[in-house]
């Protein structure tokens, strides 16, 4: 089934002090590339959420933003550099011996140095937080998902509507190809006859020279191959797997046949009946960019 490569999804948990908001949106890509941005402190969870999304979904840029608060105090914790704090002390003393001045050794005035006092907050247990991050990130990309899933059932029922047109305009090509013949034959017989004038004319000379430019000018394996095409990009359109790469090939090939159809048709209404069908090419090859 077409899925769009366009969508948004949001989700939200907490556990453990801390609160995750996951946002996530596609757009269409060539291949799956992923992005995520969240805080320094959660990279270590980045490959577990490019998993995630990896196995569920196939073609398309996708960017994951995860914000994160603090439910909870942590424990902090003050650290003293003793060895620092012996130093200051001992280079004080003898500062104080060298300017022949007295030295009493205050602590409230040691711990105002620079460094002497930390502030370390309890380390975070990312093995803990994962099963409380991965809920948000796959509420995120369900939502994500199921808009892709709606905007792809929009371009299926466009795109079967836009194949159907393209089968009426090939139809009209069909039933207008013998006429291109018959009109073949009339011309040529009418320079013929203003060439030779009074001569008469040689019927079967005629009718060879009308085959083999009949011949040249068929474009019935041209007709038969479109409507092959048409057959397989629609089966394609109903299939469960990635698609959007095959469609582009598809449309591709029809491309090719509609251009030498009006190349070697060279009739006025079969030109028109191609140019209309390359316009409707055109709008199904834009549509098809953004199907997973």
């Amino acid at each position: 089934m077409a899925n769009s490569m366009t969508g948004f999804g949001r989700g939200e948990t907490r556990g453990y002090g801390y609160s995750f908001s996951v946002e996530m949106k596609s757009v269409n890509h060539r291949f799956l590339e992923i992005a995520v941005k969240l805080p320094k402190y959660l990279n270590a969870l980045e490959e577990n959420i490019r998993k995630l999304i990896q196995e569920r979904v196939n073609r398309g840029r996708i960017e994951v933003y995860i914000n994160t608060k603090e439910t909870e105090e942590k424990k902090r914790l003050v650290k003293v550099d003793k060895e620092l704090t012996l130093s200051y002390d001992n280079s004080l003393k003898e500062l104080a011996q060298l300017l022949n001045s007295t030295y009493i050794t205050d602590i409230y005035r040691l711990v105002s140095l620079p460094e002497i006092l930390s502030v370390e907050e309890e380390e975070t247990d990312t093995e803990v937080l994962w099963p409380i991050l991965e809920a948000g990130v796959l509420a995120a990309l369900q939502q994500l998902i199921q808009m892709r899933k709606s905007e792809g059932e929009r371009l299926l029922r466009d795109l079967l509507t836009r194949v159907g047109y393209l089968r009426d305009l090939t139809g009209k090509v069909v039933e207008r190809a013998p006429e291109v013949v018959a009109g073949y034959q009339e011309k040529l017989r009418e320079r013929i006859g203003v060439l030779l004038a009074d001569t008469p004319l040689d019927e079967s000379r005629l009718a060879v020279e009308v085959a083999l430019l009949a011949d040249r000018a068929s474009i019935t394996e041209e007709l038969v191959r479109m409507n092959s095409h048409l057959d397989e990009f629609e089966k394609t359109l109903h299939s469960a797997e990635s698609i959007g790469r095959k469609l582009d090939f598809l449309v591709q090939e029809m491309n090719r046949e509609i251009n030498t159809i009006g190349s070697k048709a060279n009739d006025l209404a079969i030109s028109r009946i191609v140019i209309e069908g390359k316009s409707e090419l055109e709008k199904i090859r834009e549509q098809i960019q953004n199907i997973e």
